[in-house]
């Protein structure tokens, strides 16, 4: 087993709490087993998901204010956004997380400083992606708080607290009003004042831990939480943004009667789980075509599972019709995937060459190249150490698994690298345009599964197996990778190693820098054509979510934010770095900018 050996303490520990399941970065729709009366990894009793003490929390608007001037935002908006806004998760409908704003270079972030600090809610698991329109930033709290700020100075403009839990990665702006995911619903609110507007109920016992993506007038959302066994399936749905009506449904598990069926071998139509969309898609205006990846088959193991079936439209990249729910074409990266290294993750659009490609990175490591067009496969990179994957077919790229892998046995163990923290995990890459790379965040760990026997006619699982984790051969024990593919190539142009995993997105700039942060509470910039680190801060707990670039009055800011939390991602490192122990506390959003020029 390799490199098991070396780190013998770690696989005994994480054997020993083989009862806590850490389960993979899905917020709300991820499984975590723990004791009974003990919080999960990452999360303080009291936080989210934990009976407090006291008197109910308040909800309703908490701060009044109106936002001044404010602009409604148009489809055209949405299509071609101003350089000084950041209007969606990732900023752009091609998901790029790329700021065309350049007064912040290579040559002058080494001068960032702060501008401001706002402290946000305290407790649970902290992921935001803020969204920012006209120098006003919109930021999702934990424990179901909505704030509207001031760009400038930080200061709440509005506060709604709406109970339960926001879905924090990605928050949408339309018209006039923001819309998030809740719970189990679709809700709008006035952007100007944080009035709500409608909540919609998507279905009964799902959740949510990423936001919708506007499109043509229509909210469409993904959902998690689709590990039961039950009749209803998984799905994607759009509403009106109007009034939050309903409008179609595309479901995301092949039952008896309808298209890939058969993938699910002879297992019944209520065994059939997983596959949600936990991850918000992108959309290409010009295709009409809106990309969403799918997570795994549940439970995770297919010994547990009950099928060794390729479980259709599981570990996928399916494109939508956003007007009508329709199909137009799938890849399914990882048929019957068997070790919780889903590829659900931000499909990338990038057009060069006279190509319309799309890229995706999942658990497994795997950079995957396909045209956006049909969904044809075009190539692959391996961006990590992985041993699961034997060979790649090399005109479909359908991969193939080790024989242990495919012939899974009850108790016992498979070796498999990299783990269900990554490979690469929700935190987003970037695509830099002018220097034709993708700068991606990764991890390099190693785990060992153990499955469990399945359990038809109990109510489902998204586990199904115990782990415990290692670092990954050849690291040096640096678990943190950030690094750059050429988008023509996929060659790795660059790479920057590290001990503590990177736990935000990648924001790289027209300036050429690069910024990303990690576990050990760092925020640091870094030249996209080489990785050269050129300005480090140390904030106040674990810097974790999704930075973003704005300008005011033609002034460029970027702003980030800490907090702790989250599945895989923070459970993994909890294990195999537990000398990387961030602050409980310290969760807020910062801001900084170059000084002003002196007369």
């Amino acid at each position: 087993m390799l490199g098991l050996k070396k780190y013998i303490v770690l696989a005994l520990f994480g054997i020993a709490v083989s009862s806590v399941l850490i389960a993979a970065a899905q917020g709300g729709g991820a499984q975590v087993q723990t004791p009974a009366g003990q919080a999960p990894a990452g999360q303080r009793a009291g936080g989210r998901g934990q009976r407090q003490d006291g008197p109910p929390p308040v909800t309703g608007l908490t701060v009044t204010g109106e936002v001044q001037n404010f602009v409604p935002v148009t489809d055209a908006m949405l299509r071609n956004p101003d350089p000084g806004d950041w209007l969606m998760i990732r900023r752009d409908y091609h998901a790029s997380d790329y700021s065309p704003l350049n007064q912040i270079t290579r040559d002058n972030v080494k001068d960032l400083q702060l501008v401001w600090k706002s402290p946000m809610n305290e407790g649970g698991t902290n992921q935001p992606a803020p969204i920012v329109h006209n120098g006003v930033i919109y930021l999702a709290n934990t424990g179901g708080i909505m704030q509207a700020l001031d760009g400038l100075t930080g200061k709440v403009i509005w506060e709604n607290h709406l109970g339960g839990n926001i879905a924090m990665r990605g928050i949408s702006i339309y018209g006039n009003n923001i819309y998030l995911a809740n719970g189990n619903r679709v809700t709008a609110l006035d952007a100007r004042n944080g009035k709500n507007v409608w909540s919609t109920e998507i279905a009964q016992g799902y959740n949510n831990s990423s936001g919708p993506l506007i499109v043509n007038g229509k909210v469409i959302e993904g959902l998690g939480s689709c590990q039961r066994y039950q009749e209803e399936k998984c799905f994607m749905s759009a509403y009106d943004a109007t009034n939050g009506k309903q409008l179609w449904r595309f479901y995301t598990i092949a039952t008896t009667g309808n298209p890939g069926a058969e993938t699910w071998g002879n297992l019944p139509d209520r065994n059939r789980a997983g596959a949600e969309m936990w991850i918000t898609g992108s959309y290409d205006p010009v295709l009409n075509l809106t990309y969403w990846g799918t997570a795994q088959a549940k439970p995770w193991m297919t010994l547990t599972r009950g099928t060794e079936g390729d479980a259709l439209y599981s570990s996928s990249t399916i494109a939508v019709n956003p007007d009508d729910g329709k199909l137009k074409w799938y890849y399914q990266h990882a048929p019957g995937e068997a070790l919780d290294l889903d590829i659900v993750f931000e499909r990338v659009l990038v057009d060069v060459g006279g190509q319309n490609l799309l890229f995706t990175i999942g658990k497994d490591g795997i950079l995957w190249k396909l045209d956006r067009r049909t969904g044809k496969y075009l190539g692959h990179k391996e961006t990590v150490f992985q041993n699961i994957w034997t060979k790649f077919d090399p005109v479909t790229g359908k991969p193939t698994y080790r024989e242990d892998i495919l012939k899974e046995a009850l108790g016992k163990p498979v070796d498999a690298c990299p783990t269900s923290a990554g490979g690469k995990n929700w935190p987003a890459m970037s695509y830099n345009a002018p220097a034709g790379v993708l700068i991606a965040p990764l991890v390099q760990a190693c785990q060992v599964m153990v499955p469990q026997a399945a359990n038809l006619d109990g109510n489902g699982s998204g586990g199904g197996a115990s782990r415990s984790f290692y670092e990954s051969p050849g690291s040096d024990g640096n678990f943190g990778k950030i690094a750059a593919y050429d988008v023509r190539t996929l060659k790795e142009v660059w790479s920057l190693q590290q001990r503590a995993t990177f736990l935000t997105a990648v924001v790289s700039t027209a300036g050429g820098v690069a910024f990303v942060g990690d576990r050990n509470q760092k925020f640091k910039a870094v030249d996209v054509k080489t990785g050269k680190v050129l300005w480090e801060t140390t904030l106040a707990t674990s810097v974790q979510g999704f930075p973003v670039s704005f300008s005011i009055g033609g002034k460029q800011y970027i702003g980030v934010t800490t907090g702790r939390g989250g599945g895989s991602p923070w459970g993994v490192p909890n294990t195999v770095t537990p000398e990387i122990n961030p602050p409980q506390t310290g969760f807020a959003m910062y801001v900084f900018a170059l000084p002003d020029k002196k007369n």
